[in-house]
């Protein structure tokens, strides 16, 4: 179903579809929706009606939830109820906290079965310059492009940001992105009742949304990129075939005339913009993309939206980005590193963890750990990141040898003798779960994929 939908979608950019919302109630689809809810880690966390997925599949039974949610969808009574708000710090120590909506598990099949719907027929438009919450997709490959287009002469950035980007979404200006393609009315009315279906705060209070899509939901990712896919088309106009900067050719006969060329990557609501010119061409830029967003409802941060070049550097998702002269000789190169940020956001988990006082097995310590390290090294191992991982794993060895001292009370020597092998190494394990070393992980360069990302739905049928 949803190969045909991404083909019919492909095959004629106008097209409405008319009638998604059988697809939707399909029970089939609910099925398919149940099951990614459940296998998400937020299958244990409550809506406002209290209910877990676990509470569902004792006391009512998957099979009879479905049966009622659907018949619920389809003659209307359907109704959305208010996500629950829950504030959670933002990485990097800043003492700043970001506001997730937590729908009812409920809600979560119904979002999940409509994204499987609207997915992909919406893939179709989407360009290629985005990459966040997008199958197939990852945040390497967008800073891969960064890298690509950086040592490729586009070395003044406008790193933006967008002020409260999912708090203040335009309902009017989001539902016409959607009605451009959708022509169910009931499947439209959905995604309105989403939208509308307020917040009920941590005190208590119920309020109501007029602007956003609240953190948090299964659809709310894919309608942020319908929404933002205009600032895509907006600033990628010209790479179109027969714009302006379609050909290597005439890219290069702007730059000899002194005019600039420039490339957008956008990751969900943060996005760069590289140029090739100067620091003006960025500056008009900024102007004009400011003026773009406006209908949405949305504006740039005036703190945190700067025009920098390559060799000062910039942070994008958890990088630190830099041009650079390569140690030794005359030669520049983009580097990719690790963000100090994103060093302090995991020192302060593993600081949580490896607490002195923790009463944890030390087996359950180890084993959370190594998800915390494995997940982190996997996310950062293509950067240049072998001296931080030398570093950050002695500062986890350090926290788990003080923590296990302390714990039994052992001085040195008795340490020593319980944590060295006959080999005269030292190995920390319990249960059978030995503490992963982190500067054991592989670097590697992460590979350019360009247009090569594969589609979920290929267009072309095959005999």
């Amino acid at each position: 179903m949803q190969a045909k939908l991404h083909r019919w979608a492909a095959a004629d950019r106008g097209r409405r579809f008319d009638d998604l919302f059988n697809f939707v109630c399909d029970p089939a689809t609910l099925i398919v929706a149940f099951t990614r809810v459940a296998g998400n880690l937020g299958a244990r966390t409550p809506g406002v009606d209290g209910l877990t997925v676990a509470d569902i599949e004792e006391q009512v039974g998957v099979p009879g939830f479905l049966d009622d949610l659907r018949a619920a969808v389809k003659d209307g009574s359907f109704r959305p109820l208010p996500v629950r708000e829950r504030k959670i710090p933002k990485p990097g120590g800043s003492g700043k906290v970001r506001k997730l909506g937590i729908p009812t598990v409920a809600d979560r099949v119904v979002q999940a079965a409509l994204k499987l719907v609207l997915e992909p027929i919406f893939e179709a438009d989407f360009l290629p310059v985005s990459y966040g919450f997008r199958p197939k997709r990852r945040a390497q490959d967008a800073v891969a492009e960064i890298h690509h287009f950086g040592t490729r002469g586009y070395r003044w950035v406008l790193d933006a940001d967008i002020e409260a980007c999912f708090d203040s979404i335009s309902h009017p200006a989001l539902m016409d992105r959607v009605r451009a393609r959708v022509g169910d009315k009931r499947v439209l009315a959905l995604v309105k009742a989403f939208l509308k279906a307020g917040v009920l705060t941590e005190l208590g209070d119920r309020q109501d949304t007029h602007t956003g899509t609240p953190q948090g939901g299964i659809l709310s990712p894919l309608l942020a990129n319908i929404a933002l896919s205009v600032l895509d088309e907006h600033v990628m106009a010209p790479w179109r075939p027969g714009g302006r900067m379609s050909t290597s050719g005439k890219r290069n006969y702007r730059r000899s005339r002194g005019e600039s060329t420039w490339r957008i990557i956008r990751y969900a609501d943060d996005f760069v913009v590289l140029v090739n010119g100067t620091r003006e061409h960025t500056e008009a830029l900024r102007e004009d993309i400011a003026h773009t967003l406006a209908p949405l409802g949305l504006r740039l941060s005036p703190a945190k939206t700067r025009v920098v070049h390559m060799s000062e550097g910039f942070e994008f998702l958890g990088f630190r980005i830099r041009w650079k002269r390569k140690r030794g000789s005359t030669k520049w190169y983009v580097y990719t590193f690790i963000a100090p940020r994103a060093v302090r956001a995991v020192k302060t988990k593993i600081r949580a963890i490896t607490g002195r006082t923790s009463q944890g097995h030390l087996a359950y310590v180890l084993t959370r750990l190594g998800m915390l390290m494995r997940g982190w090294a996997n996310y950062f191992k293509h950067a240049v990141a072998k001296w931080t991982f030398s570093k950050l794993d002695a500062f986890t060895w350090w926290r788990l040898i003080r923590m296990v001292k302390a714990r039994h009370r052992w001085s040195w020597r008795q340490l020593r003798r319980h944590l060295i092998t006959p080999d005269g190494k030292w190995r920390i394990a319990a249960g059978g779960i030995e503490y992963f070393r982190l500067n054991s992980v592989t670097v590697t360069r992460y590979t350019y994929r360009g247009n090569k990302i594969p589609n979920p739905w290929p267009t072309r049928t095959t005999a």
